[in-house]
Formats: C-alpha cells, structure tokens, sequence
C-alpha cells in the first residue's frame, strides 16, 4: 500500500507523543478501565522499540500499534493469564521497574483511524509489531485480541465465538483474521481482559441507556452483556478477549 510510512518509536521519537493524533473508534465505556488509565499513556514512551506508528505523504499520523514486554517464564506466571490485557500491562511495568528480563512481548493496541479502516493497514501494522519484536531479540508476540465483530454476538460464549470460520477456514471475526493471515495462532479466550465498574449514572452517562433494571444490559459495542445492580447501584462490564500467539522464530 503505498502513501504510508510506518516507523518504530525509538528510530523516531518525535512521534511518541503523537500516538494519540489517531481517530478513535472506542466506546465511552471503554475508556473507563482503571488499567488502561493507569498505564497505557506510558507503553509508547517506556517501550518504543515496541510501538510503532504509520504516517502519510504529509507526515499525519493514520495508524499506531503499541506493544511491551513482560517475563512469561517466571514461578508465579507460566501461562497467559485470563486477565488478558491487563494483566499483562501491570506484569511489563512491574518487571521494568525490577529490571526483569522480559521474554515474550505482547501487543496492546492496534489503532487505525476512522478514514483508513479498510483500506488493509492492519495487515502491515501487524507485521510492523511482528518485525518490532523480532528486532527485539523476542521469539514471541502475543496479543489478547478484542474481536471486532463480536460485538453482534453478546450473547455467544466467546470460546464458541472463535471457532466460527468461514468457507476459506479463516475466522468470521475480521480482526481476528487478520492476526491468523499474519501467522498468528488462536489459543483461548482471556475472560477478563479488562473490566469497567460504574455507577448506574455513570453508565446512563456513558451510553445513553436508561440502566433501570437489574440483570443483563445489551450495550452498543460491548462483547457481552452488562450485569446491572439496581440495589447496589453500579454496573460492570468484564471484557473477553482472546489470545492469539505469533511465533517469531
């Protein structure tokens, strides 16, 4: 595809600021994990060689990937865990500020503005982290994917969601061919990649729904229900996603 460039952070760090220039497509309610607050503002700038951003002929940033780097192979780890996201997130800064040596990398966001969805950008944004770790001395990226069409299925299992395929054999779930095309492995769901608590205000505020009841909330964009409490007040949404494993050796 030509008219884009993608450059690894640390080879131009003049755009680590500028990860967030692209057009986000989240929900409200996404943006309300206390992990991600936390800690996402900082992969770009504490693992640049990991992150990667793509520009057009007039230097606009268009797309980013975020990666970072965590040590799988420890007593109390071994396996991705069902935390998915965050978990990983807090286990890569928890080892950089100990001066673990990490192992495996795991991408965290791939981000593609609104006006170039489409158009195949993913496909090399992909390739871009793959290459990122590689380059890194890592044999593996992993990436605890967020299906972008299962948000049509709330109420399927996400275990049942990842073994519809299509005639080709390739995943229904257009991200999550993506990363298949890419080389990537399917492996499981992480159950509770991220989590959202609220008060039912704030969910009234976050989606425009009336949150009156308590039970099962269909919520535009979200994987899987909302489960509302009416008595105590709140609402929380646990994300499912799954994780997909690149073998870089």
């Amino acid at each position: 595809m030509s008219g884009f460039t993608i450059h690894r952070l640390d080879q131009r760090p003049d755009l680590i600021d500028r990860v967030y220039e692209v057009d986000s497509t989240w929900p409200e309610f996404m943006l309300r994990d206390p992990v991600a607050n936390a800690l996402y503002w900082q992969v770009a700038p504490a693992f640049p060689h990991l992150c990667v951003v793509a520009t057009d002929d007039r230097d606009a940033v268009v797309a980013a990937g975020r990666a970072l780097a965590f040590t799988l192979d420890l007593p109390s780890r071994g396996v991705l865990p069902d935390g998915g996201l965050d978990r990983v997130t807090i286990w890569a800064f928890n080892d950089k500020l100990k001066g673990q040596t990490p192992d495996i990398a795991s991408a965290v966001e791939i981000s593609i503005g609104r006006a170039r969805q489409g158009t195949g950008l993913s496909h090399r944004m992909v390739a871009a982290l793959r290459e990122a770790a590689r380059a890194a001395g890592l044999s593996k990226l992993v990436a605890p994917v967020r299906p972008n069409a299962k948000h049509q299925f709330p109420h399927l299992p996400m275990s049942e969601y990842i073994t519809m395929t299509r005639e080709d054999r390739l995943p229904v779930d257009p991200w999550l061919r993506v990363h298949v095309r890419a080389g990537g492995r399917i492996l499981r769901p992480a159950p509770a990649s991220m989590v959202m608590v609220g008060s039912l205000a704030q969910w009234r505020e976050w989606t425009g729904l009336p949150f009156d009841r308590s039970g099962d909330v269909i919520v535009p964009g979200a994987l899987v229900p909302v489960h509302c409490d009416i008595e105590h007040d709140h609402a929380v949404y646990v994300e499912p996603n799954v994780w997909v494993e690149h073998d870089l050796s």
